[in-house]
């Protein structure tokens, strides 16, 4: 456990509660609540008894179906014989749970740079080796470096599309190419798309398990927190080759036994409604969005922000020498404003910084990144 890096968000929080009044950029989150209907399904779990003992290992029947439905529409991903559903509890245990089934001690996951920092952390709890394959300026992924990367001890190649923490999103044709170059190689495409429905200016989620021959080797994740303003209901879902169903219901029946069903009929609720309640959100999301890169276009020659597409982070580039966690610290206790050093994200050959804009509102953006832009203005220009 020393080899783990330690989680720097709790870190940052710290930071925040020690210095009150600081506006944070930094946790992931959405600013909206869960729709109605998911508080209106807790109704119905409290009115049976049962519902109080332990549920299946893989999920209620109800939300089986209620994903399967979905998934079908929004991602063209038709489940066969080839492929099975496992509820989670959130996206990081559905990682953590792909990790274990199809790892042994020593073996290699490929991430790309930037990886999800949670990602990293789960691989080496396994007794894995992480493998960074970087990416290109823009956070794209680049298929060669990803084929160099692969050995003989490489068990999957690990994509995250819309990318936390960059805010890419991956092309239709690159998730394609990376996929069936797992199938050629033998190894399996894990991609996480949790923040599937967060795409912006024409950019288009593409679910690489839709492609013809993807079901075998193909382990797509995904969850309720960000898109339904579900982050402490704590549930997500998997989609896995049927081969390695009895591995992970292993893995979930240890750990967890089942998903919590309260949590299970909220998100029946939710799913009820559908993207429709996202998109609905994404409206504010958006104007959102719009504030902050024109904030940041302002002190242009100071930063550098990649073209991001998707999610609800930006990836920004300072032109500093500065460490970028030194930074961080600085903002929160002389500017009052918090983001996440990109070190923790494996970006060390540059001071980069994850702003996170997801729980902003209008209304409150500007203050925000007023700070920040000061403090960056402060720190950096000198």
């Amino acid at each position: 456990m020393k080899m783990v890096q330690t989680p720097v968000i709790p870190v940052v929080g710290r930071l925040i509660r020690d210095n009150p009044g600081t506006i944070s950029l930094g946790q992931g989150v959405v600013g909206y609540p869960p729709p109605p209907e998911a508080l209106e399904a807790v109704a119905r779990f409290a009115a049976d008894p049962e519902n109080h003992k332990y549920g299946l290992v893989e999920g209620i029947p109800p939300l089986l179906e209620a994903i399967t439905a979905k998934l079908a529409a929004d991602n063209a991903i038709a489940l066969t014989d080839e492929s099975r559903i496992v509820v989670t509890a959130g996206g990081n245990m559905a990682f953590a749970n792909a990790v274990l089934a199809i790892t042994d001690p020593g073996d290699e996951v490929i991430l790309l740079e930037p990886y999800y920092f949670n990602h990293r952390m789960a691989v080496t709890i396994a007794g894995c080796r992480p493998v960074v394959v970087p990416t290109d300026a823009a956070y794209q992924p680049v298929v060669s470096r990803i084929e160099a990367a692969i050995t003989s001890r490489t068990r999957a190649v690990v994509t995250v599309s819309p990318n936390n923490p960059s805010g890419a999103v991956y092309p239709e044709a690159a998730l394609r190419a990376i996929n069936a170059l797992c199938r050629e190689r033998g190894v399996y495409h894990v991609h996480d798309e949790a923040y599937e429905y967060f795409v912006y200016d024409g950019a288009r989620h593409f679910s690489p398990a839709s492609a013809p021959g993807a079901a075998g080797h193909t382990i797509s994740l995904f969850s309720l927190s960000k898109s339904y303003g579900f982050a402490s209901w704590r549930i997500g879902y998997m989609v896995i080759p049927a081969h390695l169903f009895d591995a992970v219901c292993k893995i979930q029946d240890t750990i967890l036994i089942c998903p919590p069903v309260i949590s299970q009929f909220a998100a029946v609720g939710a799913m009820s409604v559908g993207k429709a309640y996202c998109e609905q959100q994404l409206v504010e999301t958006t104007r959102v969005r719009r504030l902050v890169l024109d904030a940041l276009a302002g002190i242009a020659d100071l930063c550098e922000v990649p073209r991001a597409e998707g999610a609800f982070y930006l990836l920004v580039r300072v032109r500093t020498g500065l460490d970028p966690m030194a930074l961080v610290e600085r903002l929160v206790r002389e500017y009052r404003v918090a983001a996440i050093p990109g070190s923790t994200f494996g970006v060390t050959s540059e001071c980069t910084l994850r702003v996170a804009y997801g729980a902003l509102t209008c209304e409150t953006v500007a203050e925000g990144l007023g700070c920040l832009v000061r403090g960056i203005r402060a720190v950096v220009g000198g």
